[in-house]
C-alpha cells in the first residue's frame, strides 16, 4: 500500500468520523430534545417542582424533609446521610444480613415512636430503601399513618390532612402496573400551600 492510498484512506475515515459525530452526538440528541421539550417539557427538564419562585426539587428524586410537620419519604441507602443523587444504589445487603436486619428495627421502633402505630402495622416502605435509595414516593398506608403526627405538628384536623393523602394517591399506571403510591414532594408542598 502506498503512502498516498494510505493518506487517502485515512482522511476518508476521518471524515466518516466527524460525519457520525456530528450526526449521532450532535443532531440526533438536539432533535430528541427538541421533541420532548414540545411534548413533554416537565419531564423534559426533569419534572422540577417550583414553590415561590424558586425549584425545590423533582417529582422524580427523593430528598429528606426535617420535622414532624413534614411526610417522611422511604429511608435511602444512597451516600452516607442518604438522598446522594451522586450515590444512587441500594445497600446490597441480603435478607440474612445482620447489619440490615438491626437497621430494619431501628427504623421500625422510630416509625413506631414517630407515628404512634403499632410494630405489626408499621408498612414495609417505612423501613427499607428502594433499589435507586431515591425513591419518591410511599405507600398509601405509609402516609395514613403519618396523618395524625402531621396534622398534629401543624395544628390542622387530621381530616383535612388525610384528604391532601387521598388527593395525592396515585393509581396504579395504566391500571395494572405497579401499586397505588404518593409522591412525597407533591404531598409536602400541598401542606405547605394550606399556610398562604
Amino acid at each position: 500500500m502506498s503512502a498516498s492510498s494510505a493518506t487517502r484512506q485515512l482522511l476518508a475515515g476521518f471524515r466518516v468520523l466527524l460525519i457520525l459525530t456530528l450526526l449521532v452526538g450532535v443532531a440526533y440528541p438536539l432533535a430528541i430534545t427538541g421533541v420532548a421539550q414540545v411534548v413533554s417539557p416537565g419531564n423534559a427538564n426533569g419534572s422540577r417542582l417550583e414553590h415561590r419562585g424558586a425549584v425545590i426539587g423533582s417529582q422524580l428524586i427523593a430528598q429528606p424533609f426535617e420535622g414532624e410537620e413534614w411526610f417522611q419519604p422511604r429511608p435511602s441507602a444512597a451516600g452516607e446521610d442518604g438522598y446522594d443523587t451522586l450515590s444512587s444504589s441500594a445497600s446490597n445487603l441480603g435478607p440474612n444480613s445482620s447489619d440490615l436486619v438491626a437497621a430494619v428495627k431501628e427504623r421500625r421502633d422510630g416509625y413506631v415512636q414517630a407515628n404512634g402505630v403499632a410494630p405489626a402495622d408499621v408498612p414495609v416502605d417505612a423501613v427499607t430503601a428502594g433499589g435507586s435509595g431515591l425513591d419518591p414516593h410511599i405507600s398509601p398506608a405509609n402516609a395514613r399513618h403519618q396523618v395524625a403526627r402531621v396534622a398534629a405538628a401543624r395544628s390542622l384536623p387530621p381530616t383535612q390532612v388525610q384528604q391532601l393523602v387521598d388527593d395525592h394517591t396515585q393509581g396504579r399506571t395504566l391500571g395494572f402496573l405497579g401499586d397505588p403510591r404518593v409522591n412525597v414532594l407533591d404531598l409536602n408542598l400541598a401542606l405547605e400551600r394550606l399556610r398562604q
